[in-house]
């Protein structure tokens, strides 16, 4: 209880375009990440982050980062992801088409590319 009344006092203090995204920042901030990934990018401004030890990006740059880490692992969970898709029961390209339709079309091409 006494973790929410700090929250709650943290996200009351936070300036953000949009209100509701305070509570956002102030996890961000309470658990010390780098991170905010959201693609919301118009509501977390990057100088206010900054002042947070923050920045914001979005879920297909953070993927890319992510699969740019480590290729070999994120091509065999890729291939995991696949092979256990089953309804519907999708080939690799199809699951790939469906990222660049959901917005992820780095990470799609990124994929697309070490296969």
């Amino acid at each position: 209880m006494h973790w929410l009344i700090i929250m709650s006092h943290l996200s009351n203090s936070l300036e953000l375009p949009d209100e509701k995204d305070r509570h956002v920042l102030a996890a961000a901030i309470k658990t010390n990440a780098n991170i905010i990934v959201t693609n919301n990018m118009k509501d977390f401004p990057k100088e206010y982050l900054a002042s947070f030890g923050l920045t914001a990006k979005t879920a297909d740059d953070f993927i890319t980062d992510t699969i740019d880490l480590n290729t070999d692992l994120a091509l065999e969970a890729f291939r995991a992801l696949v092979l256990n898709r089953t309804n519907p029961n999708l080939d690799e390209f199809e699951i790939l088409d469906r990222f660049r339709k959901n917005g992820l079309i780095d990470s799609a091409n990124y994929l697309h590319a070490l296969i």
